[in-house]
């Protein structure tokens, strides 16, 4: 009888495991970025009357689009860049922890 195989980290199952926890992640953060892509337009059209406010002399829509677009897709890209490194990283330890 053979003894049981030991986990490799280079396993097809192991990079399956993480590519598929990588894909929902990814998932995840594309729909993020639909959301805050197509949010302003939406705002827009529903809610006409306090999409027309002015602050500080410009249209909220353009004050949207100046300040807070940019760091809403730096935050998804920073989120996605950290959980993807504690994906695999939280792999590597229960891949060592099983050995």
């Amino acid at each position: 009888m053979q003894a049981p195989e030991k986990p490799d980290m280079h396993s097809e199952s192991f990079l399956h495991s993480l590519m598929r926890k990588q894909l929902r992640l990814s998932i995840l953060c594309a729909v993020a970025f639909l959301l805050v892509l197509l949010g302003l337009p939406l705002a827009h059209y529903f809610f006409p009357e306090f999409m027309a406010a002015h602050i500080f002399g410009f249209t909220l829509p353009w004050l949207i689009l100046g300040i807070g677009f940019l760091p809403a897709l730096w935050v998804i890209a920073w989120l996605f860049i950290r959980r993807s490194i504690a994906l695999e990283e939280a792999e590597v330890t229960e891949l060592r922890n099983d050995e």
